[in-house]
């Protein structure tokens, strides 16, 4: 194991379509979005890799790409024939994160976690069933976890999913498997309904969770949950490391460590714990 260890993230995220609502008339912003979509997915896409994972005409992609280039959604690096996204779509996202508050009020808690541990602090939010990654505190270690901020995940195989799950009555956490399956990605998968609800009812007894190796080999993660002021979930943090590190005694030692965290940022956004 060298270098970041980066979890496998799920597919690239597949856009809703909006045709059957609004009509054809929205096609090209529909084939925008998803351009958008696939970019902030990668590192630089060339117009040929663009068109084709987007599923559009490269003559179409070009042409709605250089719309958002000049609405500063989308920055073609000409020199590597690539395109990236761009300052307007950054700063849109900002938005979200600034209405969410849980990035702005979480970051130096996240980083003072991370010093004290060593290792990668994350944080994520749930969207439609899966874990959205929203900011990271990213560990000094040459070997280390790595979740780009953006990308998704499945609940069931996330300590920062389970957390969220956790955090719901079993009713609500159980729609939202089977909305979305429960995959086996490992071994240590957990891809029966009852088992993950057992799991959850222990995550709510010690008020902290468990990723063992359940999203990828060798990786070990544990999470938190942070609550608005009407003490609702609103997100959850991780620690992430590898096993040879992430060993069961010192995942006790840090579940209380990512648990007080938690409940800091929660302090800091005005929430309240449930009762």
């Amino acid at each position: 194991m060298a270098g970041r260890q980066q979890a496998t993230t799920a597919a690239p995220t597949e856009l809703q379509s909006l045709a059957p609502h609004l009509g054809g008339s929205i096609q090209a912003l529909e084939r925008g979005l998803k351009l958008l979509a696939v970019i902030a997915e990668a590192d630089g896409l060339s117009l040929t890799s663009l068109a084709q994972r987007a599923g559009i005409a490269p003559s179409t992609a070009h042409r709605i790409l250089a719309t958002l280039k000049a609405s500063g959604f989308v920055h073609c690096d000409e020199a590597n024939g690539v395109y990236l996204i761009g300052v307007q779509a950054f700063r849109i996202g900002n938005a979200f994160l600034r209405n969410r508050k849980l990035a702005d009020a979480g970051r130096s808690a996240m980083r003072t976690l991370m010093e004290a541990t060593g290792e990668t602090v994350n944080m994520g939010i749930e969207d439609e069933g899966y874990v959205v990654f929203i900011s990271q505190a990213e560990s000094h270690q040459s070997v280390r976890a790595f979740h780009r901020p953006g990308s998704r995940s499945l609940l069931h195989a996330s300590s920062i999913g389970k957390a969220i799950m956790a955090a719901l009555p079993d009713d609500a956490a159980t729609e939202r498997l089977l909305r979305t399956g429960m995959p086996k990605f490992t071994e240590h998968t957990i891809v029966d309904p009852q088992a993950l609800l057992a799991d959850l009812a222990r995550v709510r007894k010690r008020g902290w969770s468990v990723d063992n190796e359940e999203r990828a080999e060798g990786l070990r993660c544990v999470g938190a949950a942070v609550y608005n002021e009407h003490a609702e979930v609103v997100g959850a943090i991780s620690i992430s490391g590898p096993v040879v590190r992430m060993t069961e005694e010192r995942i006790g030692e840090l579940g209380p460590m990512v648990k007080r965290t938690a409940t800091e940022i929660t302090a800091r956004i005005g929430g309240r714990l449930p009762s």
